[in-house]
């Protein structure tokens, strides 16, 4: 078994409303295979290695030299021929709406090509990616690219995220009434905004992250399936459903021998303070 490792850095201050986490993956192995749970939009440069995507509805995809994954609702299958090394960064909402003119849900659990998308400078941009011999070189070239796709990028309604953000950040068990009391939206509108900038309808996502929260409580050890009642799962079998639906782990398997890329992303909660709330808690 070859070397696996997965280093995270926080984005500047003033892009983390944008981006979650800049990570750089390494797989020192002829063929990487594992499963990634639900997350947010992805935009990833393969530095090394040849990879596809299998979506939970068995769509299977190629991840190209640099590429965009759209929003994910349901665990993804990744197989790559390594030596595998993935230098990337979570795209948040308000980033979604800023730099991507398409709307996330129809590219949800889907692969876009980031050059078709951004332009064929991201191929200067992995030039460099590839030349820089730390990982905190990388980051400092992921963050000028962040704030240059910003600053093309058009005005959009941060308010909405924002609020959403924290209507999602405040509970496991949000009510989508007070996310209309504190918009002054219909459902319908709010249901519009949220599959434009998150790819899902709000009440798919606050069971999205109800689960990868209640996911990382497990993994910490911080709680039991019968704990996390509380929290607007009915009883231990629903947690289980949906912790299992979003993660494509078991709580068993979360308190036990965890996948090793679960393992790894579960690091990035130790970035606490350093990322938006949303994003260090799941």
């Amino acid at each position: 078994m070859g070397t696996i490792s997965l280093d995270y850095t926080a984005p500047d201050s003033t892009l983390k409303e944008f981006v979650s986490v800049f990570y750089d993956f390494r797989a020192e192995v002829p063929h990487f295979s594992d499963d990634e749970r639900a997350d947010l939009a992805q935009l990833r440069f393969l530095l090394s290695g040849r990879g596809t995507y299998r979506f939970a509805d068995g769509h299977v995809q190629p991840g190209g030299a640099i590429h965009l994954v759209g929003p994910t609702t349901a665990p993804s299958h990744i197989e790559v021929e390594g030596p595998v090394h993935v230098f990337g960064v979570g795209i948040l909402p308000a980033g979604w709406g800023t730099m991507i003119g398409i709307e996330a849900s129809a590219v949800v659990n889907r692969v876009l090509c980031a050059v078709e998308l951004f332009g064929p400078e991201l191929r200067q941009v992995a030039a460099r990616l590839r030349a820089a011999e730390t990982v905190a070189e990388r980051a400092a070239i992921g963050n000028r690219l962040i704030r240059d796709l910003v600053a093309r990028g058009g005005e959009q309604p941060r308010w909405f995220t924002r609020t959403v953000d924290a209507w999602l950040a405040e509970s496991m068990n949000p009510d989508l009434d007070v996310l209309v009391q504190r918009t002054g939206l219909s459902r319908r509108q709010i249901e519009r905004y949220c599959k434009r900038f998150y790819g899902a309808p709000p009440k798919l996502l606050a069971r999205k992250y109800r689960a990868l929260r209640a996911a990382v409580i497990l993994a910490r050890g911080q709680a039991t399936t019968a704990d996390l009642l509380d929290h607007g799962f009915y009883d231990q079998s629903h947690c289980i459903r949906e912790i299992k639906r979003f993660t494509g782990v078991t709580p068993t398997r979360i308190a036990g021998e965890l996948p090793e890329l679960t393992r790894l992303t579960l690091r990035r909660t130790d970035f606490a303070g350093q990322l938006a709330p949303l994003v260090a808690e799941t």
